[in-house]
């Protein structure tokens, strides 16, 4: 059984992405849960795949269910879809569009291809992690959850208290006279 190494990159920043291995039995709906699965998405929104060239031209769509919008050829299903019957050459290529009214976008790319199956893992399975991956509902830091915290506990929230604004009159006139250091202090 051949087993499929997808790499899916994030459109907007091709240094994120995803190494996902598959059955070339599996169907693109067990590709699209995994995909979602890796980037830390939820499965709420709709979402469709595009057969692609070496150019990230859209072709055959291959879509979640039939949507209400008008299509040049109807879409095959994912469900009904396994990936190797959309395998048209070694350097494949899938769009990926989740969410469409945010459009999150990704490229799908077939980087290699293996008779080996690794009886440890459970396919399709993430076997490589690079990047921090986007926020689905808002901004996502390096401190993760732990950012509320300090944001609780130092009241971050408000913001403005103690801050002047630029050009306000008697900001910073300590330091804006003569030129001259206030101390032996250098900067």
């Amino acid at each position: 059984m051949a087993i499929l190494k997808l790499r899916v990159y994030f459109e907007e920043d091709d240094s994120i992405y995803r190494d996902i291995a598959i059955r070339h039995t599996q169907s693109f709906k067990d590709l699209h849960t995994a995909i979602l699965k890796a980037f830390e998405f939820d499965s709420k929104f709709g979402a469709t795949f595009f057969r692609s060239n070496d150019n990230w031209q859209r072709g055959r769509e291959i879509s979640l269910e039939v949507y209400n919008k008008t299509y040049k050829a109807p879409p095959l299903l994912m469900a009904d879809t396994t990936i190797g019957s959309e395998i048209r050459d070694p350097n494949q290529k899938f769009i990926y569009v989740y969410d469409f009214a945010k459009n999150w976008t990704f490229l799908v790319a077939l980087i290699g291809v293996t008779k080996e199956e690794n009886p440890k893992f459970t396919y399709p399975t993430v076997i490589r992690t690079e990047g921090i991956a986007p926020s689905q509902y808002g901004t996502k830091s390096l401190l993760g959850d732990r950012f509320t915290d300090v944001e609780e506990k130092y009241d971050l929230a408000k913001g403005t208290e103690g801050f002047g604004t630029e050009g306000e009159e008697g900001v910073g006139d300590e330091f804006a006279s003569s030129g001259e250091s206030g101390g032996d202090d250098d900067y």
